[in-house]
């Protein structure tokens, strides 16, 4: 299965990052341990919501859908 999933910063609650993985604990525990450069200055996170795809076309398409202007707008109003 493919996670499409969308956290959150825990000191700073207005800092969302979307993401997809296939382990969704391994994934956060990267997030909150500062190796990825795009999170890091936010840690620690939780994870607000995840998605699971059996298609990996699904989730990128997701994924990516959720990183649009369009997708954030839906992300604030449903998650």
């Amino acid at each position: 299965m493919m996670y499409v999933y969308l956290i959150s910063s825990l000191p700073f609650p207005h800092q969302h990052y979307v993401g997809i993985t296939t382990n969704l604990t391994q994934r956060l525990s990267y997030h909150n341990s500062g190796q990825s450069v795009h999170t890091a200055k936010y840690a620690p996170w939780r994870i607000e919501a995840a998605i699971a795809f059996r298609s990996r076309e699904k989730a990128i398409d997701f994924e990516r859908y959720l990183k649009s202007h369009s997708g954030h707008a839906f992300a604030a109003k449903h998650f």
